[in-house]
């Protein structure tokens, strides 16, 4: 998790200088503290992931811009060393596995939930589509007001740039996400 402190820290200050904003500035545009983005620039903290979703919007750039480690070797990941970025308001996590390289408009997480309250996520940006393949579990996901309950091997797709959820309804539930920027 160090590492991905570090990460997001320098990330995150070089895409908010690059737009030339203040420290306040971003705060305001992400609807969070000042002090939450001062301690993440810092290396400080445990940022959840809407967090970092409401960061991206305010920098205009997708979530994986803010996590992803730049490699051109093989990356492999391991599911036992597997660190997500947690959410602060259900048992979820979401682990970048493969951000979009340049040019290309995708990226590709392993979430992993458990029962109890129901990931909910604000639209993404414009233009949007996540992609989901079910693993382990069963979940409730799609549109927040019509999700789907999709078993393992199950695939749905629906547009990330509306409000929409992702609820585990049975314990060790995963899945492969893969959101689409157009």
């Amino acid at each position: 998790m160090e590492e991905l402190r570090t990460r997001i820290a320098r990330t995150l200050r070089r895409e908010r200088e690059a737009k030339a904003l203040s420290v306040s500035e971003l705060a305001r545009r992400a609807g969070i503290s000042k002090a939450t983005v001062s301690q993440l620039e810092s290396g400080y903290g445990n940022p959840s992931v809407e967090t970092l979703w409401a960061l991206g919007v305010a920098l205009d750039v997708p979530f994986a811009v803010l996590v992803d480690q730049q490699s051109s070797a093989p990356t492999l990941i391991r599911a036992d060393a597997i660190a997500g970025v947690p959410s602060a308001a259900a048992a979820y996590s979401a682990t970048l596995l493969s951000a979009s390289p340049p040019g290309a408009r995708r990226d590709v997480y392993l979430i992993q939930a458990e029962p109890g309250d129901p990931r909910r996520s604000e639209p993404h940006h414009a233009g949007t589509t996540e992609h989901v393949i079910l693993v382990s579990g069963q979940a409730r996901i799609g549109p927040a007001g019509d999700p789907v309950l999709l078993n393992p091997g199950d695939y749905l797709s629906y547009p990330g740039d509306a409000p929409h959820v992702f609820e585990a309804t049975e314990p060790g539930t995963s899945a492969v996400l893969i959101s689409e920027l157009r």
